[in-house]
């Protein structure tokens, strides 16, 4: 492939502007405790899957060795040393000792969790400490300021005004560190579970793929297979994206994995540096929102619904294929608006490398192929990746570079427990923001807050809980704005009736997008950084791009055939409300894009844009006012395009 690399490399790329704050660079014997304690980790988790054993003493066990590798793994500040110094020892030493503790005195600790000793409300508290000092160092300190606020809520609570909708009573150190620490509410509750089972296991399967040679097939078999068009660029850069996201997991990894490599093809056929990065960004964010991996946020939806992972699956399928579409037609409408040509790259044609290479899609296609059998999501993801680590010595290269063998294995397998450490500490202090939301009732009570401050109107509740994720993202990372939406923001759509698949699918996508909005985009500054791009004209590039994204969760909320989109319901009703919604992208896609025939005027592009509303309605009277929208738009077209070719 010509010109495959930008002067700047895509891990320094992800280490400066992934929400994860980049990880020491360890080595020498450093390095190797960590890898051997990260290849227990994996293999306790994979254990874990066909020997399961007690929920709560596993979860405490991941957090004794999770915790202690995050003070080892991650500086205390950016440009610290690589090395761990005295105190990041110390950091590690304190949370193994208060990590085992409950372990140690188990049943004791359950019956007393009501009536804590002294020495559980120390061991808890310092526990929480270390958990938020852990936070800070792997995703930025605005989780642990979040974590301190909701923490002062319960303590100050009783001081509020009685009268006032969010007031209680208040609760002592006692209670509050009791509920955060002793029970399945806080630190160990839902979020650190799905990270402890899940997650982990999706990360050990990512780290296989990626050791295994496939994040590169899946980028050089995107490049064949659109290698001849004025738009393949385009193309090539969004389909690569979601192949990768299958790998990297993360939106500003996929982005600037992706762009390391595209933007020089981007950039010979002719797209501005702005445009080019709104195609990345829209890229590597689409790898969250898509089947079969999604973010890590959609586990844990399938804990809250109680429902299959493959269930969820099953619910974001139309909305992906809803937002490539509108990723899809914009790179279209782009290329003949900035006139972009075909650029020639040396990869061959596309069936000789999947003949070749063709391997890597067995266990992508495994794992929904097991789901469907019956199969837990754990198990599947396991077969998956013991399928995934045989396959890797089809590779006929010389050298057989890709083949895991045992050292490559076990790098493969540390590298997969050391990949979830922020995801884990994250969801550990998330939880920390669940147990005062259930301490204090403070869901319940935000949720009658919102519904009444939009006067119990569902579409201006809806609108106000998508702004309140949106900020919420902002701040903090994906999996935890979810787990905080989730509890206090949720409440209020499910009191006006919304069913909790449709609201928290809703929320999911909210805090997915966090990553694309204004005004701290992260995969769009990622992508400028690439393209060398105004970051802000990047950002509303890439806002335009995923802009159907925005806009189809509201009719998960708002409209009668809302569950339909999330493939609920009879086959017919699904098929309509999807072609429906799929020709409401597609004039949206005109409206931002400016372009049918031909340059759009204002004019067609109003009338696209209010058609798309009416469409997405998915009511009879609106949709048939949206295709006379529609179609007059497109008549305004062409008889202006008439009059401009015959004056």
């Amino acid at each position: 492939m010509t010109e495959t690399r930008h002067e700047t490399s895509a891990e320094d790329l992800v280490a400066e502007f992934d929400a994860e704050r980049p990880a020491r660079r360890l080595s020498g014997r450093t390095a190797a405790l960590v890898t051997v304690v990260a290849l227990a980790l994996s293999l306790y988790a994979l254990y874990q899957t066909f020997r399961p054993g007690a929920v709560l003493p596993y979860r405490m066990a991941f957090l004794a060795v999770v915790l202690p590798l995050a003070f080892v793994c991650y500086k205390a500040r950016r440009g610290g040393r690589d090395r761990p110094g005295p105190l990041d020892w110390v950091l590690a030493a304190l949370s193994l000792a208060v990590c085992v503790y409950p372990l140690v005195v188990f049943d004791d600790l359950i019956r007393r969790a009501y009536a804590p000793t002294p020495l559980d409300v120390a061991a808890g508290a310092l526990l929480t400490l270390l958990l938020l000092e852990a936070c800070r160092r792997t995703v930025g300190w605005i989780l642990p300021v979040v974590c301190l606020v909701f923490f002062a809520y319960a303590y100050y609570g009783g001081y509020l005004p009685a009268d006032w909708a969010l007031g209680h009573r208040g609760y002592d150190l006692d209670r509050i560190v009791a509920a955060f620490t002793m029970g399945t509410e806080g630190v160990y509750g839902v979020p650190l579970d799905v990270a402890a089972t899940y997650i982990i296991l999706f990360t050990i399967y990512g780290a296989v793929l990626d050791h295994s040679g496939a994040g590169r097939f899946f980028v050089d078999v995107s490049f064949a297979a659109f290698r001849r068009s004025r738009s393949a660029p385009g193309r090539t850069v969004t389909l690569a994206g979601f192949l990768l996201g299958t790998v990297s997991g993360s939106g500003v990894a996929t982005t600037v994995s992706v762009g390391s490599v595209a933007w020089p093809i981007l950039r010979r056929a002719g797209y501005p540096r702005e445009q080019a990065g709104g195609v990345l960004a829209a890229a590597g964010i689409g790898a969250i929102l898509s089947p079969p991996t999604l973010g890590a946020a959609a586990f844990i939806i399938a804990e809250y619904l109680r429902v299959s992972y493959l269930t969820v699956l099953v619910y974001a399928t139309i909305p992906t294929v809803l937002y490539y579409l509108g990723v899809f037609l914009a790179i279209e409408m782009d290329a003949r608006r900035f006139g972009t040509r075909a650029v020639p790259v040396d990869t061959g044609g596309p069936w000789p490398l999947i003949r070749r290479f063709g391997y890597h899609f067995s266990s992508l296609f495994v794992i929904i192929i097991l789901m469907a059998l019956g199969q837990s999501p754990f198990r599947a993801v396991v077969y998956a990746t013991l399928l995934a680590f045989a396959l890797s010595f089809l590779d006929r290269a010389p050298g057989g570079e890709n083949r895991l063998t045992p050292r490559r294995a076990v790098r493969a397998l540390a590298a997969g427990a050391t990949g979830v450490l922020p995801v884990a500490v994250t969801c550990a202090a998330a939880g920390t923001i669940v147990g005062v939301v259930t301490l204090t009732g403070l869901g319940l009570k935000a949720g009658s807050l919102i519904v009444g401050l939009s006067g119990g109107n569902l579409a201006a509740t809806a609108v106000a809980c998508a702004l309140a994720v949106l900020l919420l993202g902002l701040a903090v990372p994906v999996t935890a704005s979810f787990v905080i939406a989730a509890v206090i923001i949720g409440p209020a759509l499910l009191n006006l009736g919304v069913t909790p698949a449709e609201a928290y699918m809703f929320i999911f996508y909210y805090a997915v997008l966090s990553e694309v909005s204004p005004p701290t985009a992260l995969s769009a500054f990622a992508a400028s950084a690439i393209t060398g791009g105004n970051a802000h004209r990047t950002m509303w590039a890439t806002w335009k791009y995923t802009l159907p994204a925005f806009l189809v969760p509201f009719a998960f909320v708002l409209t009668p055939s809302g569950a339909a989109l999330l493939a609920q319901g009879p086959i017919g009703e699904v098929v309509l409300a999807a072609a429906v919604s799929a020709m409401a992208v597609a004039v949206l896609a005109v409206a931002t894009g400016g372009w049918i025939t031909g340059p759009a005027g204002p004019v067609e592009r109003g009338l696209c844009a209010l058609a798309a509303v009416l469409l997405l309605v998915l009511s009879p009277w609106p949709v048939l006012a949206g295709l006379g929208v529609a179609a007059l738009a497109l008549a305004v077209h062409f008889v202006r395009r008439h009059r401009e070719a015959h004056p």
